[in-house]
């Protein structure tokens, strides 16, 4: 008889006994969790078990600082032995760079009820006494780090969850996943069938051997990382107090404190991917031989740095196996287009973000979405472009700078090109340069004259392309400019009922024949899920347009609720159809020359759309734009991109026309107050806190996903508004995302964008503020690398207030 079950957990590292607990917590005591091995065989019992709540990404930190408090609480039970040291840490700062970014993350911290302190040089003495501060500029110091004993804390979470019910199961190998027509799936093992309703992923760096049995390709590789344990040293022997853990970001390693000597982890840049060829069937509590000379530099940084490691001898080594994602970090949440299966797998960090995961994991089955946004650890961030080898790539990269500084505008380079527009040698010969989005290259900005040097980084206005980056800004403002856009998310949804599906999938009002319009689908409690820009064809067939990133999970938004014989259909389309972006007051006098269709006001208004007939043939123009300018999106097929180009090209020499990229287009956009997907709008907010009423149709009579959460908010009104900000003084550097608003010493909101506004030559940001801050003339500060900044709230957009220049 098959045994049957609510869901099942495979894998019994520290994130599936997570997984499994926090669903017992919420509920579902009928869950099992099965290990081919015993419970930490595979990356957990090796892992060092340093637990930093620091990170630069917002919903990071809080899942972190989750995991944190989660972990005292276990260990403060007596029925859980568990070794954790809350020892604090200190992170050292070479340089000015690495200053900017702590101020601004203790910042982030601070909103997060985390009391993070910059630290002097003789403040850092004061909490190290064994460190040398020689070129320390000063140092960050975390009170919540420290170190915890990882299978303990396994062991901890397994025993809570069976409190509540739960089952593990050890040494039961997973060989089979099938799933029934009902959505159900047949979990089969070496010791039998399991049906169960929901699969989640937990298996750690055999993740990807799970998705193998559903034919489905997972982007991991697996990384060596290796550290040195120390024999006792007498500094450490002879002090009652235990040490702080200790990371050098700028030179890439962390120490801490074991026992009466040290642990020290470098990420060294000559990073080692592992099993190429494959994955070992039996590599349960295993390690690879030691490869210390790939250390050797940085134990004698640290050595310089803490002059009492040099007087121990190393003890043994650990080289282990951590499972990378091209980005480096996890997958939470949902497979994209398979009902009932969820990851929760391929952590770097799975100690510290273990806790924090398992929570996550089950408001996902549970509830169907998360308390905070995770979108930066949604597997269907990644389509089908993410090869092996891409993953590889990536995951290389991002060990060689697993403590490097997020910068913005940082384009890393490893696997790239990868996706390319017909446009790209044209375009890199033009002296473009390039950025990745949703792995497709597009141009960032235009080096006309060959001749800037290699971009540097910085938190502050400082880039070398922001000259350029003016010029085609004036190009659009004043004549006219022209985008190539390859990876625009294209999808057809058409079929009899089709109207009616997407007005159930949607908040607002789905536009009329040949009109074009925003549109948001919300989650379940009326949050913000997605955004899209919608063309009426017909009656039921729609265009739809959605970011480049959004492909996969869009899709999921558009058909997971279509039943299997649905005569509706929603088909990607993007890989057939490219999209040219002319705009600029000069737009009309370049696009008549090419095109013999009408482009007047009368016969195509503003937010409409047409089929026109170019010298290159036919294709869909749109009189859209995400610059605020009169403008048309050209969405014609692939192979007509390079000559319609050069129709508009020739066309516009009379004008001066100039090639922008997405470094203008942000600066454009924010000057309207043009919100950006998984920016400025993400499921941790609602539509109306997003000043996005226009937008809402609180009159449908449409049962749509998220009504009722919508309209018990519309009638009490949002809690906070989005609005854009004006500095009083310029400064030297723009709002970082997430840098938190106050007022009268008080945290009321944090900003989602911050650029130079080339047009209006003030550096503005867009923000969300408490409701009652949200009018116009409202004076802020906003906390920008550690100094408050006074803004001013406006009225949105900041330029072109009625829209005479999109109607002209």
């Amino acid at each position: 008889m098959t045994e049957h079950v609510k869901v099942v957990v495979i894998g019994g590292g520290v994130v599936g006994c997570s997984c499994l607990y926090h669903l017992a917590a919420l509920g579902i005591k009928d869950a099992l969790l099965i290990e081919r091995d015993e419970l930490t065989s595979g990356s957990t019992w090796h892992a060092a078990g340093n637990l930093p709540t620091f990170s630069t990404s917002w919903s990071i930190l809080k899942l972190q600082k989750y995991s944190a408090a989660l972990y005292r609480k276990l260990a403060a039970s007596s029925e859980n032995p568990i070794n954790y040291h809350l020892t604090g840490s200190v992170r050292l700062a070479h340089g000015r760079n690495r200053m900017d970014e702590f101020h601004h993350v203790q910042s982030m911290a601070r909103a997060n009820g985390l009391e993070y302190e910059i630290l002097s040089p003789s403040e850092l003495k004061d909490r190290y006494p064994l460190i040398e501060t020689h070129d320390i500029q000063g140092a960050l110091w975390d009170p919540l780090d420290g170190d915890i004993d990882p299978s303990q804390l396994t062991q901890a979470l397994a025993r809570e969850a069976r409190l509540l019910g739960a089952t593990i199961r050890r040494h039961t190998r997973v060989t089979g996943l099938e799933q029934k027509p009902n959505g159900e799936w047949i979990v089969t093992t070496d010791k039998g069938q399991i049906t169960t309703e929901i699969v989640v992923n937990a298996a750690g760096y055999r993740a990807g051997e799970v998705m193998a049995m559903v034919g489905r390709h997972l982007p991991i590789a697996i990384m060596s990382h290796q550290y040195l344990v120390t024999e006792d040293v007498p500094e450490l022997k002879e002090s009652a107090a235990r040490l702080p853990l200790l990371r050098d970001p700028d030179t890439s390693y962390y120490l801490r404190q074991e026992r009466e000597g040290f642990i020290l982890g470098p990420y060294e840049w000559k990073a080692t991917p592992m099993w190429l060829d494959g994955m070992p069937d039996d590599f349960a509590n295993q390690l690879w031989n030691d490869d210390f000379e790939r250390l050797e530099s940085y134990i004698e940084d640290a050595m310089a740095r803490v002059p009492a490691l040099s007087r121990a001898g190393i003890k043994r080594g650990v080289n282990g196996p951590i499972p990378y994602s091209p980005d480096g970090n996890p997958y939470i949440g949902p497979e994209p287009g398979l009902r009932n299966f969820f990851h929760c797998n391929t952590f770097s960090f799975g100690i510290t973000q273990g806790g924090g995961a398992g929570k996550a994991l089950a408001e996902w089955v549970v509830h169907g979405q998360t308390e905070w946004d995770l979108w930066s650890l949604d597997r269907r961030r990644f389509g089908d472009y993410a090869t092996t080898a891409y993953t590889v790539a990536k995951a290389i990269e991002v060990y060689q700078n697993e403590y490097a500084s997020s910068f913005p505008y940082e384009e890393r380079p490893a696997g790239r090109p990868l996706r390319t527009s017909p446009m790209y040698d044209q375009l890199k010969a033009k002296g473009a340069r390039f950025g990745a989005r949703g792995g497709w290259e597009r141009a960032v900005y235009f080096d006309l004259e060959g001749k800037l040097p290699a971009d540097t980084h910085s938190f502050r206005r400082e880039n070398i392309w922001h000259p350029a980056v003016a010029e085609e800004v004036k190009a659009v403002r004043e004549r006219v400019a022209i985008l190539d856009l390859p990876g625009f998310t294209k999808y057809e949804l058409k079929g009899p009922g089709a109207a009616a599906h997407l007005d159930r999938v949607s908040c607002s009002k789905l536009p009329s024949l040949g009109r074009v319009s925003l549109a948001y689908a919300l989650t379940p409690t009326g949050k913000l899920l997605s955004e899209f820009t919608i063309t009426r064809l017909a009656e039921d067939h729609f265009y739809i347009i959605s970011a480049a990133i959004a492909a996969t999970h869009d899709m999921d938004v558009l058909s997971q609720s279509l039943p299997d014989n649905s005569p509706i259909q929603v088909t990607d389309i993007s890989a057939q159809l490219g999209t040219l972006i002319v705009a600029g007051p000069r737009a009309r006098e370049v696009l008549s020359q090419v095109t013999k269709d009408d482009l007047s006001n009368a016969g195509f208004p503003w937010l409409t759309a047409r089929e026109i007939t170019t010298v290159t043939g036919k294709m869909l123009a749109m009189r859209v734009n995400y610059v605020g300018e009169l403008g048309w999106e050209l969405h014609a097929p692939v192979d007509q991109i390079p000559a319609l180009y050069a129709a508009i090209w020739k066309a516009g020499q009379a004008f001066d026309i100039r090639d922008f990229g997405l470094y203008a287009m942000d600066s454009l956009r924010v000057d309207k107050c043009y919100r950006g997907w998984k920016s400025d709008l993400e499921s941790g907010y609602t539509p109306l806190e997003a000043s996005l009423d226009r937008f809402v149709d609180v009159k449908k009579t449409v049962d749509f996903v998220g009504k009722a959460a919508l309209l018990a908010e519309h009638q009490r009104g949002a809690a906070q508004r989005f609005v854009p900000l004006i500095f009083d003084e310029n400064g030297d550097a723009e709002a970082p995302y997430c840098a938190q608003v106050f007022q009268g010493g008080t945290n009321v909101g944090l900003t989602t964008s911050g650029v130079w506004s080339h047009t209006l030559q003030k550096n503005v940001a867009l923000a969300y503020v408490r409701a009652d801050l949200a009018a116009p003339g409202t004076k802020v500060q906003v906390e920008i690398l550690g100094h408050m900044r006074s803004a001013t709230v406006h009225q949105e957009p900041l330029y072109d207030s009625t829209n005479l220049r999109l109607r002209a």
